[in-house]
């Protein structure tokens, strides 16, 4: 990923991409950015500074160390419920949309590019057909996008890798070795690639489940958390299946089962100690994209300044275009086959929203080092043609859909009005409901059969849970139940818990206790604290 130097160098280089990552992130949340986009336009700045160190894209390091942990983590994160329902209208954006941007590319890029014929506008359309919804779910999150909107971005982008490299393997073999793949072999290969690599993942999920239940301790569990990605991945491409859909299904599977066989202190530093990886390997590579700029130029001699500002943002346009031009034709078939083959009671989705879901097919990482892993010579040994072009093209359409679309997305999701959607406050009321009449069924039931003497213990727990009952149920309430009472108990405990934080330092401070009871004891206060923002 560096340039060559001593380990010295590469540690510096390390540390200044972190340092990096950290200020411009904290500049994000600053400016109510998404920081995906500050962090590619500060990288694009940074590259213009004399004596900021130049760190080189390598490709395997994004394949085979960064793509599968964030797989993973996406996964993990992503509802089985809501992927399944929505599964037709997220293949109809990862196989329809990737393979109707690739054939849009081929054709029109002939026309357009000087040098390019339709193989290699097959290549570049599956070098950009793969988006990055990171920045997109982002903001349609922090915004309030609705829920349907997001699930289906978030699905789109697990599974569109793979469909996109699977074509790019297809171009890549037409123009180095000049044989086109028949139909039926691309679509035995595609039914491979996806059924072993499903069910490699989906192997690797019940070993590692299996794992987990024989083991109760929180570094080993969640080392073993960071090599279940790369396992599923690297054993995914030994057997030329696809990494991409074992790392998907492995972490879908798993995310179901981890509330079996994580305890709750595991489950809590596992969410913490991934929530840090997946925002510094996201950090990085956005710098990294930015960063690219010097590199993409060194290879193009033949074309001005201003030619290269045209065609990228002319190859720009066709690629979003294209997005738009799929999104309603797509929508109205993959409703069509939900309502009418699965029975599904969906709606078709309004124009506004359509639109709002082509306007986020934002390209990234995977994009960029797919134009840079293509092969430098073909089988006669010639150069690969146009390859430094293609990579100028992808780096334009990256940075373009990432910052154009992406400070775009809240003005125009507000302006359809399509913000402040509620998601699933409704259900996750419900379950609240649920769990504490239950809690209140066991209580009343376990009451029954103990000693008498106990009584004003559970006159303290029933009184708790009924009071945490009505303000769920906006109840104005009389007596024990009223929300009011309840959310001053509430407050007065947090105070308590910042009283007894304050305490526990002091006593530290004045030498009555050592670090590690501090530790101990404010990991108590922690988790505390954090029960009661939730209530």
């Amino acid at each position: 990923m560096m340039q060559s130097g001593g380990i010295h160098q590469i540690e510096l280089v390390t540390l200044l991409l972190l340092l990096f990552v950290v200020v411009f992130a904290a500049l994000a949340r600053k400016l109510q950015t998404p920081y995906p986009i500050v962090l590619v336009i500060a990288g694009l700045l940074l590259s213009f500074v004399p004596g900021i160190p130049k760190v080189s894209l390598n490709p395997d390091v994004v394949f085979l160390v960064v793509l599968p942990p964030l797989l993973y983590s996406a996964a993990w994160v992503t509802s089985w419920r809501e992927f399944k329902f929505n599964l037709v209208s997220i293949l109809m954006l990862a196989f329809g949309l990737v393979g109707f941007t690739v054939v849009g590319v081929a054709a029109t890029t002939k026309w357009v590019f000087a040098g390019f014929d339709w193989r290699l506008g097959f290549v570049l359309g599956a070098v950009v057909a793969t988006t990055d919804a990171i920045a997109a779910t982002s903001i349609a999150k922090r915004i309030g996008l609705p829920q349907r909107i997001v699930d289906i971005l978030e699905g789109e982008s697990l599974v569109n890798d793979a469909t996109g490299l699977l074509a790019l393997e297809f171009g890549v073999a037409i123009v180095v070795s000049g044989q086109t793949p028949t139909l039926g072999a691309g679509l035995l290969r595609l039914a491979y690639l996806t059924i072993a690599g499903l069910a490699l993942g989906l192997l690797v999920g019940v070993v590692v489940a299996r794992i987990h239940k024989l083991i109760d301790d929180g570094p080993i569990e969640i080392t073993l958390t960071l090599l279940v990605p790369y396992v599923a991945y690297l054993a995914a491409g030994a057997i030329h299946a696809s990494g991409v859909l074992a790392v998907v299904a492995c972490g879908l599977y798993l995310s179901r089962q981890s509330s079996q066989f994580f305890s709750p202190n595991v489950r809590m530093q596992a969410w913490a100690v991934w929530d840090a990886l997946t925002f510094v390997l996201n950090g990085l590579v956005f710098v990294l994209i930015g960063l690219q700029l010097p590199f993409v130029l060194a290879g193009i001699h033949d074309y001005s300044f201003g030619q290269l500002v045209k065609y990228g943002a002319l190859f720009s346009v066709i690629v979003i275009v294209l997005r738009l031009i799929w999104m309603f034709p797509g929508a109205y078939l993959a409703n069509v086959i939900r309502r009418r083959f699965l029975h599904q009671d969906v709606r078709m989705p309004s124009g506004r929203q359509i639109f709002v879901v082509g306007w986020t097919g934002m390209r990234g990482v995977v994009a960029l080092a797919a134009a840079i892993a293509l092969p430098e010579v073909l089988v006669d040994g010639s150069p690969f043609p146009q390859r430094n072009l293609i990579v100028f093209l992808t780096f334009s359409v990256i940075l373009v859909t990432l910052v154009l679309q992406g400070l775009t997305l809240p003005p125009l999701i507000r302006t359809l009005g399509l913000g402040g959607s509620v998601g699933h406050q409704a259900e996750e009321k419900e379950a609240r409901r649920a769990m504490i009449e239950a809690a209140l069924d066991h209580l009343l039931r376990t009451r029954a059969k103990d000693r008498p003497e106990f009584a004003d213990v559970y006159d303290d727990i029933e009184q708790h849970y009924s009071e945490r009952l009505a303000t769920l149920a906006g109840e104005s309430g009389e007596g024990d139940s009223n929300p009011a009472h309840y959310a001053r108990h509430q407050e007065l405990k947090r105070e308590l818990v910042r009283i007894e934080r304050r305490t526990a330092v002091r006593l530290r401070n004045e030498g009555r206790i050592n670090d590690e009871v501090l530790r101990r004891v404010e990991h108590e206060l922690d988790l505390s604290e954090e029960r009661l923002s939730l209530m």
